[in-house]
């Protein structure tokens, strides 16, 4: 596995946080977030706070993502907001969040329009994928993963893949929805699951280098866990990043366990 690659911490606000309460939490992010070049650290507020936010942020510490955004890049599409008209501000985008596909009805291919589309407009997007509780207990974590994988990157060309993040989000670990905690092992399963199905598609080279992350109720406590499962590139916070304290200590985590990886290689 290839280690040079910088730890991702994306912090998702979800629906949470008014203009003036995202510019308090920035506030306070600015001022204890220490700066790593080992961890790539990344807010995605909402997108009433996109514009603001990017101004206030420190880029040096910061970037700065989407949580959604629609395909085409411009029309007769009231109420949507373009990869297009977001292209100058962010640097990511969360596509196919599970409260997407849940709650808004997005479908596989909605998700492969919105992945070509952040690409085409030069924006990583973050591909969330991930089974329910339900698919879990049916065994079908593999044939769920391959779909909602293969089917994302279904457009791309070996270039674009490598800029790609993916980040498995077990619905069924997420606490909005009363998940159950993962355990280590159950996501490193997914993970190497993950990166085959790339490598079949593009090859070992991409499968290596590509980002995947994970995201299910990661909070300070449980980041180090995760980070520590070997694949995993960095996380996906909810509600931890809301908190300025938690959000903090996972970046910290992120760090510690950067910096455990390397000194390990060091030694080889």
């Amino acid at each position: 596995m290839i280690t040079d690659k910088r730890t991702l911490v994306v912090g998702n606000w979800k629906m949470h946080l008014t203009v003036h309460q995202a510019s308090l939490l920035v506030h306070r992010l600015n001022q204890n977030i220490q700066l790593h070049r080992s961890v790539e650290v990344v807010l995605a507020p909402s997108m009433l706070s996109l514009q603001p936010t990017s101004q206030e942020i420190d880029r040096r510490k910061f970037g700065l993502a989407a949580q959604d955004a629609y395909y085409e890049d411009e029309g007769g599409y009231t109420g949507e907001v373009s990869f297009a008209m977001i292209s100058g501000i962010v640097d990511y985008v969360i596509v196919g969040h599970s409260a997407r596909r849940i709650y808004f009805g997005e479908t596989l291919e909605t998700v492969k329009h919105k992945v070509k589309a952040a690409v085409r407009n030069g924006i990583v997007p973050i591909i969330c994928v991930g089974e329910t509780k339900e698919e879990r207990r049916a065994k079908q974590t593999k044939q769920v993963l391959h779909d909602q994988v293969t089917t994302a990157v279904m457009d791309l060309t070996s270039r674009d893949i490598e800029q790609v993040v993916i980040a498995y989000e077990p619905i069924w670990a997420i606490s909005a929805y009363d998940g159950e905690a993962a355990r280590p092992e159950d996501v490193e399963k997914a993970v190497k699951y993950i990166r085959f199905q790339i490598e079949e598609l593009y090859g070992r080279k991409a499968a290596e280098r590509i980002r995947v992350i994970y995201g299910g109720s990661v909070d300070d406590h449980s980041a180090k866990a995760f980070l520590r499962v070997d694949g995993v590139d960095g996380v996906l916070p909810g509600a931890a990043s809301l908190n300025y304290r938690q959000f903090t200590g996972i970046v910290e985590a992120a760090y510690q366990v950067q910096t455990e990886i390397r000194a390990k290689d060091d030694k080889k």
